[in-house]
């Protein structure tokens, strides 16, 4: 019995040793580097130089990070709700036994499947060229000039994240309502509770874990966003609507500040780490009271 668990956690070390290595090699040891480095003067070519805290103290006065940090927050509320309505309502329509259920699924879930890159030159092509003839067909000035603004570029991440973003969500949402006993409905239904009764007294508090996950999910994509917002608007115009990844791979790559877009990253990754903790120790909360 003895050797037999010897050779299990033996097993157990062999398999997980891949996963342990590459998290480590990964993440790990560049987060402890990026941290040093935020503490330098490294520009990428030359040797760095240890300056304290001095990244820290600009980047409080920095406008830029500032403004893209604002703009990266509002978006993430707006496309959260807008993404987890979608998800849930999707999953509530096709968990409902119509023909065709399956296909559907696969229709509202292929989305995802596509690059952020390539849906936000997609995208772009269907703001401006296909809104633009749109509005000239039917009259509507409002329909022309898309992602030429701010309010237009907000709102264009924010249709084209939450088209992408929608199916994947439904998936997770779908297996918790399959998982709700039929039993539990039918007899809320004799007890003569309508659907809107159903829906807030027993589905929703058995798709809680689901609305745990799908907001950590959906909170960590919104605020990291860059592939999406680089191919669509570019941050145009003049940089209004750049999110706080783009902020900071520009300060990277395109200023050759290595160790200051190090400092935002590292604020950043404070930042949505707080807020996502936050959010699932509330949702696990109360998901018991439920």
């Amino acid at each position: 019995m003895g050797k037999k668990l010897k050779q299990n956690g033996l097993f157990f070390w062999l398999f997980i040793a891949p996963v342990v290595v590459a998290l480590f090699m990964v993440v790990i040891i560049p987060l402890f580097y990026g941290i040093y480095y935020s503490f330098t003067t490294w520009d990428g070519i030359n040797p760095a130089e240890f300056n304290g805290i001095e990244n820290y103290i600009k980047l409080m006065g920095d406008e830029g990070f500032r403004n893209a940090l604002i703009f990266t927050t509002k978006f993430a509320v707006v496309s959260i709700i807008l993404i987890n309505v979608l998800g849930l309502g999707l999953a509530l329509l096709v968990t409902q036994k119509l023909k065709g259920s399956n296909v559907l699924r696969t229709i509202f879930f292929m989305p995802n499947l596509i690059g952020g890159l390539i849906l936000g030159f997609i995208w772009q092509f269907i703001f401006i060229s296909g809104f633009d003839a749109l509005g000239s067909a039917i009259g509507v000035e409002a329909l022309k000039g898309w992602l030429s603004t701010t309010r237009t570029g907000f709102w264009g991440l924010v249709i084209l994240t939450a088209w992408q973003m929608s199916g994947y969500i439904m998936i997770i949402y779908i297996a918790h309502l399959e998982s709700i006993p039929e039993d539990l409905i039918e007899a809320a239904q004799i007890d003569g509770a309508n659907i809107v009764q159903r829906f807030r007294h027993i589905i929703f508090p058995l798709v809680a874990p689901a609305f745990t996950v799908s907001m950590f999910l959906t909170l960590s994509n919104s605020f990291k966003l860059y592939d999406q917002n680089l191919s669509l608007t570019g941050g145009a115009p003049f940089n209004s609507t750049q999110m706080v990844a783009m902020n900071i791979y520009n300060t990277a790559f395109l200023e050759n500040k290595m160790a200051y877009a190090q400092s935002k990253a590292v604020v950043f990754f404070i930042i949505v780490a707080v807020i996502s903790l936050t959010q699932v120790y509330y949702n696990k909360k109360r998901e018991v009271e439920m």
